[in-house]
């Protein structure tokens, strides 16, 4: 065997320099990334003009980078990764509600709030009621679950994006279920947003013809005592982006009822049920 590089035995080349010493699982994960990175550019014949165009665009996308803006996350969203290793991570039964993309816009420590308070602090947005329970897999309520909640406003954004526009803390809150495993509160009916596309991700979404926009939705992670956080959204049932979300964090089981309400407080009701499966 050559010890030199050539087309046929690149693979083998790169992963041989590997040191005796490399983390296992280190040498692990490079040695499959040169395999399949190898095997990507022979199987599409690339050539060096698309490489030096691909090594641009990552340039670009590392420039944008601040610690405002994450570029490369972004760019691991829309190409369906962020979910995938997500999907990997958070394997559970039939029954059990699935996770979803975490999102840019959390922000530890939100107000604990009282059951069926009001979230919506600048007054926008159409009125909806939120409630259901937690419970575990066997439908057994769960008491003392964390439910931190948060979405964008009528505009569509939030509160961190328009600091001394938005109130603090609007549309945030931090619910604690009792012995019934009941939460409820109001907010308001998300509305659809763009996620950042006035960078090279945002270009790349252009030259793909796709568009940059979420389906609307309520963000929620809810933690319990001995059972596995999930982290998650409940996506808006009519919404016209539920198919074709930008970062592809829809998940069939997510999809939730938003229903009119007739002379009621609220304008609409939005009933959800999350199953929690143990540690």
């Amino acid at each position: 065997m050559t010890h030199y590089f050539t087309e046929k035995n690149s693979v083998d080349a790169v992963n041989r320099r590997m040191g005796l010493s490399t983390d296992p699982r280190l040498a692990e994960v490079l040695s499959c990334l040169v395999t399949h990175l190898h095997a990507f550019a022979k199987d599409i014949q690339l050539t060096q003009a698309e490489w030096e165009y691909g090594i641009e665009f990552l340039t670009k996308v590392g420039q944008i980078c601040s610690d405002e803006r994450q570029e490369f996350i972004l760019l691991s969203d829309t190409l369906g990764m962020s979910m995938l290793v997500d999907a990997i991570n958070n394997r559970r039964p039939p029954g059990a509600t699935e996770n979803t993309v975490l999102g840019p816009f959390h922000v530890a420590d939100a107000p604990v709030r009282q059951m069926g308070d009001d979230i919506s602090l600048d007054g926008k947005g159409e009125p909806c009621f939120f409630e259901g329970s937690v419970v575990d897999m066997q439908g057994n309520p769960i008491s003392s679950a964390k439910i931190d909640v948060w979405s964008d406003n009528a505009d569509g954004f939030y509160d961190v994006q328009q600091p001394g526009i938005q109130p603090k803390w609007n549309n945030r809150g931090i619910f604690i279920t009792g012995e019934d495993g009941r939460y409820s509160f109001v907010g308001i009916k998300p509305v659809p947003y763009p996620i950042p596309d006035d960078g090279p991700v945002g270009k790349m979404l252009g030259h793909l013809g796709r568009h940059p926009y979420r389906p609307a939705h309520m963000h929620y992670i809810i933690t319990a005592p001995g059972y596995e956080t999930v982290v998650t959204h409940t996506f808006v049932g009519d919404d016209m982006y539920l198919t074709s979300d930008a970062v592809f964090g829809v998940k069939e089981t997510l999809v939730a009822p938003f229903e009119k309400v007739a002379d009621g407080e609220t304008l609409w009701r939005s009933p959800f049920d999350f199953v929690l499966t143990p540690v």
